[in-house]
């Protein structure tokens, strides 16, 4: 997430000096790339890995600054929520044994951070979204206690104005109305970066464009938010809507979002991109800076150019340009922001392999892209690829249309495979990387399929939260053998599920599917739903969606002892319902709420989020509960 020392006094003064740095450190680095002074002909790549931190319930885990503190590795660093880490990996020349160094790295260090956390009761995992995030996690308590973000949090916040509006539509529908930006939290990737020769930068950059619908198709690894069946890559519409500054006004003119892929070509120069990001997005975070870049230039240094790297950090292209100093010489390098995190290492690695031969294979081959491939192609290619996958369909080269199966093995794998030969990489890499691809692609088996195709075997009596603590834990097990995805048998949930701890809150067992009637509504409707769906309380909500009653079984009944000779007549809802309601938000402990409802001699507990009806717990689901957990405990004590 960047640069932790950022200003939080909103002086008006400091933000004009630190515009004036961004565009001082432009204008030097226009010099330095006219005067020729980057880093020309060498190609490195580097990686940033994110990764969840869960708890023995597969629920997320706040422990990211103890590990931090126990692991004591400089690679290491915070992210925006105290559930996640990233780890930085050495850079390395493209060429030879870069690859399996890079997994070999990786393994190591996830090993160091799994080996610290599991002294904190927790673990890591690699997932786009944890599929056990829970609302009640979007909360000030998981952000991470550091300037940076909390600024982030703020600004983007006061920018919106409104509430922010998270409506996504995949195979179910979610829609969320959020105060703040801590959503962004349910996101991980990994993110490759390569170092390609200035000179022909702008191309290398349009390239990676192209590419990214394909390579992601080939990747989703994101297909759950919130119990809710989405995107395959549901992280590319949650972190524009996450992170979105733009108020009503500006949606209203489709100015664009921070997040964004772009809309055409690079023509002449990467300036082009750097120059539209500090016009077009307004500097929202500042800090004191310790040099002047035009200065440091002059005197013959290579100037850090940190303000502007602080401001570009606060844009979120999906491949962003990043600049850097390695062995005192300026260089450029790309970075794909798109590709998930997980679901192995390995598979991270088959990835970022198949994303580096196309970028070495394509530009040799076709030259300039923009000659061969529409700019909106390429975009629709993208955006097809989050919401479908591997069953997306690509337009490519030529105006010749594929499916995106087809697309990857017919045309794509054999140039991945020329790029890589091309810079050296030993052939056994080439083989065991590309093949994952190769034989993930032909099962059509990325993360993202395989957690749906084991939501749609597994029980429907199951409870959510099982379902997806289930996912989680497979995930887990799978990733610490270090098993391609494509690979991976369906999970399941079994009979040796730990149950224990699994329902602290009754948000992790809460009915959500509910039928609710209106105050006006004929009571006859309230008794249908309860004979039909064979349930004993049904909700009132108002049309706002405000809670204003509930009726039970046990209110028909009295209505019929009271000798209403017609009492389903032209009775109405409020005329029966209860409005001295008990209820509880969610993240109520499950002791607390069986105590409540014992006290009170109620059945049901409406759960509710900003007086919003958004869960219904009942005695029923209480029984079922306690008799999983004694079924348990009677297990380990024979």
């Amino acid at each position: 997430m960047g640069e932790q020392k950022v200003s939080t006094t909103g002086d008006e003064k400091q933000a004009r000096d630190f515009t004036k740095a961004v565009l001082n450190d432009l204008r030097a680095f226009e010099i330095m790339l006219e005067k020729g002074e980057f880093e020309e002909d060498v190609k490195r790549i580097g990686a940033e890995q994110e990764m969840f931190l869960v708890d023995s319930t597969m629920a997320p885990s706040l422990s990211a600054l103890k590990i931090l503190e126990d692991a004591n590795d400089e690679r290491l660093t915070t992210e925006i929520g105290l559930f996640n880490l990233e780890a930085n990996l050495s850079p390395l020349d493209f060429t030879g044994d870069c690859l399996s160094r890079m997994e070999s790295e990786l393994v190591e260090i996830l090993g160091i951070v799994s080996k610290s956390a599991k002294k904190f009761d927790s673990d890591l995992v690699l997932t786009g979204i944890l599929p056990t995030i829970r609302h009640s996690d979007l909360a000030l308590e998981s952000i991470t206690p550091m300037p940076r973000y909390y600024e982030l949090n703020r600004i983007l916040t006061e920018l919106h104005g409104t509430d922010r509006n998270i409506l996504i539509k995949g195979l179910d529908e979610l829609n969320l109305h959020l105060k703040d930006a801590f959503v962004e939290i349910c996101n991980t990737s990994f993110q490759i970066h390569l170092q390609v020769p200035i000179k022909d930068f702008a191309n290398y950059y349009n390239w990676s464009q192209a590419v990214s619908g394909p390579v992601l198709a080939s990747a989703v690894n994101s297909p759950i938010l919130l119990g809710h069946r989405l995107w395959n890559e549901t992280r590319v519409a949650l972190f524009k809507r996450a992170v979105d500054a733009r108020s009503p006004a500006h949606q209203a003119r489709s100015q664009p979002a921070r997040v964004n892929f772009g809309d055409d070509w690079v023509s002449e120069s990467i300036l082009e991109i750097l120059r539209e990001d500090v016009a077009r997005f307004r500097i929202i975070l500042t800090r004191e800076l310790s040099q002047d870049s035009l200065e440091v230039l002059d005197k013959g240094g290579v100037p850090k150019l940190s303000a502007w790297q602080m401001h570009n950090g606060t844009i979120w292209r999906w491949n962003r340009v990043c600049y850097g100093i390695l062995y005192n010489r300026p260089s450029l390098r790309i970075e794909a922001r798109y590709l998930p995190s997980g679901p192995t290492v390995l598979d991270e690695i088959a990835n970022s392999a198949f994303f580096l031969g196309l970028m070495t294979a394509l530009p040799k081959e076709f030259g300039d892209v923009r000659e061969v491939l529409s700019f909106d192609d390429a975009k629709n290619n993208f955006f097809g690829a989050s919401r479908f996958g591997i069953n997306s369909q690509m337009a490519w080269l030529g105006k010749k249309t594929y499916r995106a199966k087809s697309l990857i093995l017919k045309e794509l794998l054999p140039r991945a495979e020329e790029g890589l030969s091309e810079v050296g990489i030993d052939s056994k890499d080439i083989e065991t990387y590309l093949g994952v691809i190769r034989e993930r692609v032909k099962a059509e088996r990325t993360g993202a399929k395989w957690v749906l195709e084991s939501l749609e075997e597994m029980d429907e009596g199951c409870k959510q939260n099982v379902r997806m603590r289930t996912l989680v834990a497979e995930m887990k097990a799978n990733q610490k053998e270090n098993i391609p995805v494509h690979k991976w048998e369906l999970a399941e949930v079994t009979e040796e599920t730990d149950w224990i701890d699994n329902y602290r809150t009754i948000e992790q067992f809460m009915s959500t599917d509910l039928f609710t009637v209106r105050p006006e509504d004929v009571i006859d409707l309230a008794a249908s739903m309860m004979d039909w769906k064979h349930i004993r309380h049904v909700p009132v909500e108002d049309d706002t969606g405000n809670l204003v009653g509930i009726i039970s079984h046990r209110d028909f009944l009295d209505l019929i002892g009271k000798g209403n000779s017609d009492p389903m007549g032209q009775i109405v809802v409020k005329d029966v319902m209860k409005t001295d309601l008990i209820t509880a938000p969610p993240e109520t402990s499950t002791i607390d709420a069986l105590k409540v409802m014992k006290e009170k001699n109620v059945g049901s507990l409406p759960v509710i989020r900003d007086g919003k009806l958004v869960g219904l717990v009942t005695t029923y689901d209480f029984l079922t509960v306690s008799t999983k957990l004694f079924e348990e405990r009677l297990k380990n004590i024979e």
